[in-house]
């Protein structure tokens, strides 16, 4: 293969949605480059890993994967093999210490710096390392790609001046930096115009948007985007409670395309514990927060993040966890056990809770939650709620539905409230059978575990296309 000739690439990406976002920047970069996607490992001639640090979990998930191309990298040893992302911006050259056949390692702020170093690697045919972390946010050519794509991510702002003891997010990413509306209002459009219907907006604190910068806030941002002709709804995450404006609340109520649910991480309902944590507000306080959120819009939906086995977590901060939950009646949680990362203040803290301890407490949060899970998906039976049609469905039937249907093709998308309805054709009303990207009406029949199961009755006239 000659160098001018189109190469294979395939991406593996570990971690959160800014990390799917960073990837999906990558695969066009690198296709300017001449390298093509590929879903081959084996077919690839670059391989390029999309790196997590948030979790000793997702860490080793980098190095385990790193090391099952050990034996390709000696079949192919003109494979480029780069490690990109948070665990590349924490670890630098010790990946290479580490993974020898490793390549090329960027950093967080050096992903436009790629398809030079990918160069520079094959054409010297030494191990490149950059981890410089920008000064100032990089904005990339509008040139977004989403083939067929109904739902996408944008990139708000970067990095987070909170340094909560446990993360390693200001360590990684840097110092918070927010994009200029003018440039995310820019990418949403182009996205648009390629048929995105649903934008989440994406930063490890979008509450506090373009305050360094004195940019617009974030609610007017919002309302901004609001305004684009063809977004049928907006997302965004992640949301820190301690920053959550009353003029944001609002939103909920006045932006008729803001969609009805809200990720709120608290993390602990111990006061003792989120000041260990630097969280910066209390129990109480956060729980004002959610009162506020459901009096403007009492349909939201509210999920959020906890951790236990914090160090020092007693059994009362414990309690104090699961009191605050069944007070707040989440419709969903991420639950997480505790683990020291490296750089995190609280990783020298004392008093670690065995993981033995951990794993009960995360099981006991799991189990507690599930219930208002159930109890919130059954309370929507009988109601219609509207969806936006992402695809056919990924998932394969619930354990507990049991119907003789579960073998049907059945479409898959989410209401307002993120809760995701699946659905078949049959006997429906419709004009065509393309219903990705469509607005539909669904009667929620069935309520399982993590989705709903609804019978299709309206579609938007104008959406139908004539025969």
């Amino acid at each position: 293969m000659n160098d001018n000739s189109l190469k294979n690439m395939y991406i593996h990406t570990i971690g959160c949605q800014m990390n799917v976002y960073d990837s999906e920047r990558i695969a066009r970069d690198m296709k300017a480059a001449g390298y093509d996607l590929t879903q081959s490992v084996s077919a690839a001639d670059l391989i390029v890993l999309n790196t997590c640090a948030i979790r000793e979990k997702a860490e080793q998930k980098v190095f385990s994967f790193l090391g099952r191309l050990a034996d390709l990298k000696k079949k192919k040893p003109e494979l480029i093999i780069a490690v990109g992302g948070c665990v590349a911006q924490q670890e630098g050259r010790k990946i290479i210490s580490r993974i020898p056949y490793v390549d090329v390692v960027f950093g967080t702020s050096a992903i436009g710096r790629l398809p030079n170093l990918v160069r520079q690697a094959k054409s010297r045919r030494r191990r490149i390392v950059d981890v410089e972390l920008a000064e100032k946010i990089e904005e990339a050519e509008n040139t977004a790609e989403y083939p067929d794509a109904v739902t996408g991510f944008v990139t708000i702002m970067q990095g987070c001046d909170n340094y909560c003891s446990y993360c390693v997010v200001p360590y990684v990413r840097g110092r918070e930096m927010s994009r200029t509306p003018e440039n995310i209002i820019a990418e949403i459009r182009s996205l648009v115009s390629m048929g995105l219907r649903e934008v989440t907006l994406l930063g490890q604190n979008v509450n506090s948007y373009g305050k360094k910068e004195k940019l617009c806030s974030f609610p007017d941002l919002l309302a901004r985007i609001n305004e684009i002709e063809g977004i049928r709804r907006i997302r965004f995450t992640t949301s820190h409670p301690k920053d959550l404006s009353d003029e944001l609340i609002h939103a909920f109520r006045d932006l008729d395309k803001l969609c009805g649910h809200i990720h709120l991480p608290v993390q602990s309902g111990s006061d003792h514990i989120l000041k260990l944590m630097n969280r910066k507000y209390s129990g109480e306080q956060y729980l004002e927060k959610v009162v506020g959120l459901r009096k403007i819009n009492p349909e939201i939906a509210i999920t959020s993040d906890i951790i236990v086995g914090f160090p020092g977590e007693t059994e009362s901060d414990f309690n104090d966890t699961l009191n605050l939950i069944r007070r707040v009646a989440y419709d969903g949680l991420f639950a997480f056990k505790y683990s020291d990362r490296p750089n995190a203040p609280a990783a020298c803290f004392p008093d670690k809770v065995p993981e033995e301890k951990k794993k009960e407490r995360l099981q006991t949060v799991l189990d507690v939650q599930a219930v208002f899970t159930l109890d919130k998906n059954e309370a929507m039976v009988g109601k219609t709620e509207e969806i936006l049609v992402e695809g056919p469905s990924r998932k394969q039937p619930d354990v507990n539905e049991n119907t003789e249907s579960d073998s049907e093709f059945q479409w898959s998308g989410r209401t307002s409230a993120n809760k995701i309805v699946n659905f078949s054709e049959e006997g429906q009303i419709f004009c065509d059978r393309n219903f990705k990207g469509r607005m539909i009406r669904v009667r929620i029949d069935r309520a399982f575990p993590h989705s709903l199961r609804g019978t299709p009755v309206y579609i938007e006239p104008p959406e139908c296309k004539p025969s």
